[in-house]
Parts: structure tokens; C-alpha cells; sequence
């Protein structure tokens, strides 16, 4: 049995290059007894991803040679253990291969009661995986949100900015979402139902936009991206404001980082700015996904999928990431 993987043939520099990857094809081993033949179907694309193909980040850098690391779903279509029984859809971080050998460990079955209906099996490497899981923790236990209190979202049409953003809605907060063009903006406000939404492209003074939306001040930022963005929250927090760091995407492919321009009002305002690896809340992901679920399948919570076709297609969907062309989860069908 042969696999098709891509792996990490060049360090980025910059924005990454396809000529990053390389596509292989590797010969697998027998099944042992206790192993299973998995069968990807989708793999995930994440800007999360860009520091380790360059060096050490919340994990060890990926080495050259290697599979690129992704969440990914299959189907268990050969199998010599109990815990993976043939016909399985399960989840885990394959990586960008079509097939996986597997004893188990780190592999997830689905849940049939759960991903049907509303909830798709998709579903567990999106809203109800990392993405989903950084914006319910990120949100719930660093922002500590309180009924009433606003709450800005930075890059609020991807999948972890377009959930927090739901989650503070059902929370009792004001909500008002960052995002680029009158497409994802329009999103934000029609699928979201974002209280508002800053079109940033459309600002020559993103500080003032803000301030507009939100004249009192901000309680808790959400960010997704970091750079001039998070400066413009900054200057709008109320005293005691919380500031949630998810991602960086704008600092991920810069040589030198812009960083932080305005420090003084975490002096004089009491701010507090917290970040946060999703994999630290691992025991509480069934209890997060749960809640979740619910809020999906009572119509509380919606989320959006952007499916690219093709594994030949994923080097291009991850450096399309970078140049801001998905809407919701960025996925690739095998």
C-alpha cells in the first residue's frame, strides 16, 4: 500500500512558496495487529502553522522531509485492533497524506449521535475542533466575559474569530467584528449577527472606526491578527479590559515583527493581555464540544466551511490563507 503525502522540501521565507512543499509517495508497512488503515478524506489548512515551518513555535519546528502537520478526517478502511473498527469515521492530526497507519492514540472516533444532521462530520477539525475549542476557551476563560461587556473580534470572518463572536452574542455581550471587504463584512453582520462590523480595508483610521462602533470602550479584544490592528484596540480598551491573543497572522510571514506600538495603557487603563495553546484545555474539549453541538443543532451558532478540491490543491489553499481568499474553514477534499 503506497501513500501520497506532501512534505516540507524548503524553509519559508516570507510568504510561503509552493516550491515550499514537495508532493512523495510513500510506501507503507504492513498492518500490525493493533493497527488500522485510515483513509483521509479532508485535511485542514492553518495559518497557525507558518512558524513552525521556520522554527521552533508551540511546538518543535517541522523538519525538512516531513509530512506538514494538519488535522485531517478518514475513514478506518483495514483494521486489526477493537479500537478502530472498520467503517469508523474518525479525526486526527494525520497531516497532509491520503492515508495513515494508526494503533489509536490520537485518533478520535465520531460520535454518530453527534456529527449528523447540522453538526458534519467536518465539523471536528473546524467549529468543533481547534478553531471552534481556541474561541470557546480563549473567550470563556481569558476574556471572562460578563453580560453587557463589548466585545471586538479581529479577523471576524475566519472560523476562530466568526465563533467567538457568536459565543459572546449568546454570552449577553455587545459584539462588533473586524474583518476585510464588504463580502466578509456583510457576512459578520448577516451569518454572524455581529451587533457591528469595521470593514478595515475601508479605514483610513481604524482607531476612530472602532471608536464609532464602540464609544464607551472595549472589554474584551479577541485577536486573531495582531500588528496595527491590536494597536487600534489598545487604544480603545476600557480600564481593566481584557485582550485575548489567538493568532498573529499578520506578523507570521515578517522577517522582523511590527510588534506592540502602545504600552502606556496597560499602565493606566490595568490592562491585561493573555495568550493561549488550545491544546492546554485538552481534558475539557468534551465538555466545550458538547456545549457547542448544542448551540449548532438549535440554530444558535452557525458555522461556514471553504472546501478545496483536490490533495494536489493544499500548498495553494495554505498560501491563499496569507492573502486573506477564504470565507469561514479553510478544508481540502481528497
Amino acid at each position: 500500500m503506497s501513500a501520497k503525502r506532501w512534505v516540507l522540501a524548503a524553509r519559508p521565507d516570507g510568504l510561503p512558496k509552493p516550491s515550499d512543499f514537495r508532493a512523495e509517495m510513500l510506501d507503507l508497512p504492513p498492518l500490525k495487529d493493533g493497527e488500522a488503515l485510515i483513509r483521509i478524506s479532508h485535511a485542514s489548512v492553518d495559518p497557525g502553522m507558518r512558524g513552525r515551518l521556520t522554527g521552533d513555535s508551540y511546538a518543535p519546528a517541522l523538519g525538512l522531509g516531513e509530512t506538514v502537520e494538519s488535522a485531517g478526517i478518514g475513514e478506518v478502511v483495514t483494521s486489526r485492533t477493537a479500537k478502530l473498527p472498520e467503517g469508523a469515521l474518525v479525526t486526527g492530526g494525520f497531516g497532509w497524506t491520503t492515508h495513515a497507519i494508526s494503533d489509536g492514540r490520537g485518533v478520535q472516533m465520531l460520535d454518530p449521535s453527534v456529527f449528523g444532521g447540522r453538526v458534519r462530520p467536518t465539523a471536528a477539525i473546524g467549529v468543533m475542533g481547534v478553531p471552534g475549542l481556541t474561541a470557546y476557551f480563549g473567550l470563556s476563560d481569558l476574556g471572562q466575559p460578563k453580560g453587557g461587556e463589548t466585545l471586538l473580534v479581529s479577523s471576524a470572518a475566519g472560523p476562530v474569530g466568526a465563533t467567538a463572536l457568536q459565543i459572546g452574542r449568546l454570552l449577553g455581550l455587545k459584539t462588533i467584528g473586524i474583518a476585510g471587504g464588504g463580502a466578509k463584512r456583510n457576512y459578520v453582520l448577516d451569518e454572524i449577527r455581529a451587533d457591528a462590523c469595521i470593514d478595515y480595508k475601508a479605514q483610513s483610521d481604524l482607531a476612530e472606526a472602532i471608536r464609532r462602533e464602540a464609544p464607551d470602550g472595549v472589554d474584551i479584544f479577541f485577536d486573531n491578527v495582531g500588528g496595527e490592528q491590536l494597536d487600534a484596540a489598545i487604544l480603545n480598551m476600557k480600564p481593566g479590559g481584557r485582550i485575548v491573543i489567538s493568532g498573529q497572522v499578520s506578523e507570521y510571514n515578517a522577517a522582523v515583527p511590527r510588534g506592540i506600538r502602545w504600552v502606556t495603557p496597560f499602565i493606566t487603563k490595568r490592562l491585561r493581555m493573555a495568550g493561549l495553546v488550545v491544546y492546554d484545555y485538552r481534558k475539557r474539549f468534551p465538555e466545550a464540544q458538547a456545549r457547542i453541538a448544542a448551540w449548532i443543532n438549535d440554530g444558535s451558532l452557525s458555522y461556514r466551511e471553504d472546501i478545496i478540491e483536490g490533495f494536489e490543491a493544499l500548498p495553494a489553499a495554505f498560501i491563499g490563507l496569507f492573502n486573506h481568499e477564504n470565507l469561514g474553514r479553510r478544508l481540502v477534499k481528497f
